[in-house]
This record gives structure tokens, sequence and C-alpha cells, in this order.
């Protein structure tokens, strides 16, 4: 509201100039989007509330807050990972964005990305010491980490991608309970070549899935 009042004060002292009129218009259309996401986020219709704070953001892409917004709508719509993303925006935007980093470890630990859950919680608690609820969703965090790596080792885990040389490791690998993952690759496809380092990411990221390269 404040940006809509000083864009109406400069357009009044230049009212010939277009680059302030399509300003204060902008500015406009971002209050109404995010008046308007509030009102229907707050009555439970998250997905309307994340278009409207994505028209928000059609009028000022650069806007943290609607970012934030919008990942609230992600997050209660069951969408982490996009949830992560607008996170994500806003960080870049507001690097220090308390409730967006709050936001974003939250959505890591319902996708079981506890370690960056981790991360984000202490920083959090290293800007807010004196916090009750950020100290026990920290300790909530570390926990669940622990947790995950004693699961991990039990079911035999070990955040690598195996390699299957043999017929034999091969239907071992098919057989073994829980999700797993195969990517049949060749020495002379470089597509295969480049496709790699995105898998060992996948695979630190979801300790909990069996990655192999056949």
């Amino acid at each position: 509201e404040n940006a809509v009042v000083k864009a109406e004060r400069a357009v009044m002292l230049d009212q010939t100039n277009p680059e302030l009129v399509s300003v204060s218009n902008n500015v406009k259309m971002v209050v109404k989007a995010r008046t308007r996401g509030n009102e229907l986020f707050s009555s439970g219709r998250y997905s309307e509330a994340s278009v409207a704070y994505g028209d928000g953001l059609m009028h000022d892409y650069s806007n943290s807050v609607l970012y934030c917004n919008r990942a609230a709508c992600w997050y209660k719509l069951g969408l982490w990972e996009k949830s992560v993303e607008d996170c994500n925006h806003a960080l870049k935007i507001h690097p220090i964005y308390i409730k967006a980093l709050l936001r974003r470890a939250a959505s890591y630990g319902k996708l079981g990305r506890w370690e960056d859950a981790v991360r984000d919680y202490e920083f959090v608690s290293r800007e807010l010491p004196g916090d009750s609820e950020v100290a026990e969703s920290l300790e909530r965090a570390k926990t669940a980490l622990m947790n995950r790596g004693q699961e991990s080792k039990c079911l035999g885990f070990n955040n690598e991608v195996e390699a299957v040389s043999t017929l034999e490791k091969f239907k071992s690998a098919v057989t073994l309970p829980g999700v797993s993952v195969f990517h049949f690759k060749s020495s002379s496809n470089r597509q295969c070549e480049e496709i790699s380092p995105f898998i060992n990411t996948l695979c630190l990221r979801y300790p909990l899935v069996h990655f192999f390269k056949v």
C-alpha cells in the first residue's frame, strides 16, 4: 500500500512520464494480486491463491514476498518440490528471508531431505537464537536425519550409484525391496555421460532409493 502511494505521488509530479505511469500501474496490480491471493489462501483455496500470486509475479518477477506466499500454497497442496523452488527464488532476491527459509526447511522435511532441512533450520536458529519453535524444529530435523542414516544402513543403502556389471548382479538388484532407479549407459554415448552427474545428484538427494548404473 505504501508503494502504491509513493508511485501515485511520483506520477502526480510528472503525469507526462509514461515510465512512471507504467510503474504505478504495475505496483497497483501487484498489490491487488497479493491481496486477492491472501484472501483465497485464508479461505483454504490454495490452488486459486497460487494463481493470484503468479499473476502478481507477472507484473513484478523480483517480488520475494509473492514467491514465498506461492510456496506456501504449493506446500499446502503437497507440491513440496515446487515449494522449494519458489523459496529458492525468494531467497535469491532476499537471502536472509526467514519465512522463506523456514518454509523451505519444512518442504525439505516433507521430501525427506533432512540434511538440507537441518542446514536451513541451523541458519535460522543463528538468526533467531531465542526462538523455541525454531529450536524444536531443528531438533526434530536432526533426529530424523540420524534415524534416516540408521535406516539406510539397515536396508543396505550406501548413498552411491552402484555399478551392475554381471547378469547375477542385475537379477539381484531388480528384486530389491523399495524403489530402484537404473541408469543404462554406454561409454560411447555422450548423452549417457552427460546424464551421469544428474544421477549422482539424485542419489544423494534421495538416500532411500537404490540407484544403479548398468
